[in-house]
């Protein structure tokens, strides 16, 4: 018996059939239609190189442009100004300088026609510029950097940016214009001056270009500003593209300068000369102080003063540094000078009697005193405690058997205590003052020189006369700069001063003697110097002023010097006022009270101890009769 048969599968015989049709079919026709596809896409970039390189080769160089590498500038960080004690008085802050491609805001490519127009009304007040330069500046395709803005704050340049984002939302939804796709801000610093005013005269200030343009900060340029750099970097549609690569040029930052200024008593003197020039309506006015044993300068203060963060709304008179500036008549502080010839060349002592008429008659001329006085009987103490101008022209006479030879010793003496050449401290705009070989002094000259009338110096040159008394006869040229620290970190003490013997140790001790006795005496004209607890030697001063404008004499110039303690020196104070128009006007009533100011807080400063013993004075006058 036969076993079943299996049943068929379903679809029959003819599907079966087709099926195995179908997977036998020829690869021939795929293989065909890939091939014409490989055939029309090397055509298609066949086509589109040949327009690339040939067709239009020119205007995909032009775009390429855009796209090329740009070199920037880098500046250096300029090096700090610090007081002796590492405070900063001028220092730098994070800052940008905002820049623009000009080529970006060309119509081609912006798409806008008055692109430039557009930004600059934008940037303008923003940037505190005007529309028009600003629209110059961008106008210029074929610059493709400028500085729109230098030393700008971190503020403004976000707000230049946030601007420039809302733009680009406003272009993608079409409802406005990108016109600041092409500004740019480079990274910098920005100079700033931490205690506003103070100092100002002797800092200076730098300007839009980031350059000293006064003061220290231009005299000291070179060592403050170090060496800028540079970066070369992609840019592509006005956007930096990192991935490019850059090449880099450092820069080298400047080197911090370190003052012989003392913030605090900077502060002081500074407070208490603009404190006198407004009471006094005066002009203006200088005080210096000065360390006797190094010849640094701890204050030079100066009033009316300027902030040199905001120059631009300062008076422009009021820019330089008159303590060094400023030529004028010293008046009776310069006696000092005349009674260290006299002293020095042993044409008399001390307690030489002197016999002062109330007038004396010289060349075409009667010499008087400040005030009308009968004949006093004054020792060569009193002439300088009584700021004698008839004792101390007769005093003068006896240097020389002539007077042309008496007009020659005291010219030598004038030259070695710097009258008429710089302080040393090589200062923008210093003056040497005036002083006339002597063989050119006129008939009028020959008398008021030696009272301190016909011929000018600086505030600096007055103050450096009592400091050569105070430490021993010796005079040590001026200086402002202790020393500066570089890039390396290594602190380097600048060049010590120039020390000269103008007198002996034993003259010295003498003019000192003198001068307290100006400020000891009851007939003395220094009773307003008097510090409690210290010995103090000073001088007043009421010269005529002459008029910078005229030429003529009109006002005063009064003014204080000395130095304290006059037993040990450690500090010598000198102040002038200029044409006092309020109040009293001579030295001892404008200057006394501003030197004692300055002076106690100084001695205070640098902890100089008081004075051990008292000084009596020394005879100021004597008995004709005896």
């Amino acid at each position: 018996m036969s076993s079943p048969r299996p049943p068929r599968p379903r679809g029959g015989r003819a599907e079966r059939d087709q099926a195995d049709a179908l997977r036998l079919a020829s690869h021939r026709p795929r293989l065909r239609l890939i091939g014409v596809g490989l055939t029309l896409v090397m055509l298609a970039f066949t086509v589109r190189l040949v327009q690339v390189q040939a067709v239009g080769a020119a205007s995909y160089t032009e775009k390429a442009a855009v796209n090329r590498y740009v070199t920037v500038p880098l500046t250096a960080e300029r090096g700090d100004i610090t007081d002796r004690s590492g405070t900063a008085l001028a220092t730098t802050v994070d800052a940008y300088d905002i820049t623009a491609d000009p080529l970006l805001f060309s119509e081609e490519e912006s798409g806008v026609p008055d692109a430039p127009q557009q930004a600059a009304e934008l940037l303008a007040p923003i940037l505190g510029r005007e529309e028009a330069e600003l629209a110059e500046l961008l106008d210029d395709p074929e610059n493709r950097y400028v500085v729109l803005a230098r030393a700008q704050t971190p503020q403004t340049w976000r707000q230049i940016r946030d601007l420039r984002g809302t733009l680009a939302e406003q272009a993608s939804k079409g409802t406005g214009e990108q016109v600041l796709s092409g500004v740019f801000a480079t990274e910098t610093a920005k100079r700033v001056y931490p205690n506003q005013d103070l100092a100002a005269a002797v800092l200076g200030f730098v300007n839009s270009e980031g350059e000293g343009a006064g003061g220290l900060e231009a005299q000291l340029e070179a060592e403050l500003s170090g060496e800028d750099g540079t970066i070369t970097y992609a840019q592509s549609g006005g956007r930096r593209v990192p991935t490019a690569g850059e090449r880099e040029q450092p820069p080298v930052p400047g080197s911090d300068m370190e003052l012989t200024l003392d913030r605090d008593i900077q502060w002081a003197a500074q407070d208490a000369i603009s404190e006198q020039v407004e009471k006094s309506d005066a002009d203006g006015g200088y005080v210096v102080v000065q360390d006797t044993t190094t010849g640094e300068i701890l204050a030079l203060a100066n009033a009316p003063g300027y902030d040199p963060n905001d120059v631009a709304s300062a008076d422009p008179d009021a820019l330089g540094n008159p303590a060094l500036q400023d030529a004028f008549e010293p008046g009776s502080t310069s006696k000092l000078i005349t009674m260290a010839a006299v002293l020095e060349e042993e044409a008399a002592d001390t307690d030489t009697h002197v016999t002062v008429p109330n007038r004396l008659p010289r060349a075409d001329r009667n010499f008087a005193d400040h005030e009308e006085h009968e004949t006093l009987y004054l020792t060569l103490a009193g002439v300088l405690a009584h700021s004698s101008n008839i004792g101390t022209i007769l005093a003068a006479e006896q240097l020389g058997e002539s007077q042309p030879e008496a007009n020659e010793a005291l010219h030598s003496y004038l030259d070695a205590f710097g009258f008429g050449r710089p302080t040393g401290l090589g200062f923008p705009g210093e003056t040497a003052g005036i002083l006339a070989p002597s063989g050119d002094w006129n008939a009028s000259q020959q008398y008021t020189i030696p009272f301190g009338q016909g011929l000018s110096i600086n505030a600096v040159q007055a103050a450096s006369v009592y400091s050569t008394v105070a430490n021993g006869g010796e005079r040590i040229d001026p200086t402002l700069v202790r020393g500066w620290r570089g890039p390396d970190g290594q602190f380097e003490e600048a060049t010590e001063p120039e020390r000269t013997r103008v007198v002996s140790e034993e003259t010295a001790a003498e003019l000192g003697e003198m001068l307290e006795t100006v400020v000891a005496s009851e007939d003395g004209t220094g009773s307003a110097a008097r510090i409690p607890g210290y010995r103090v030697a000073g001088k007043t001063g009421t010269s005529n002023r002459v008029d910078p404008e005229t030429g003529a004499y009109s006002g005063y110039t009064s003014s204080f010097a000395g130095f304290a303690p006059a037993d040990q020196p450690r500090v010598t104070v000198y102040c002038a006022v200029q044409n006092p128009t309020e109040g009293a006007y001579t030295g001892s009533e404008v200057c006394g009270p501003v030197f004692n100011e300055v002076m106690a807080f100084s001695l205070a400063a640098l902890q100089v101890p008081p004075t051990g013993t008292e000084f009596g004075g020394l005879p100021v006058s004597f008995d004709p009769d005896e």
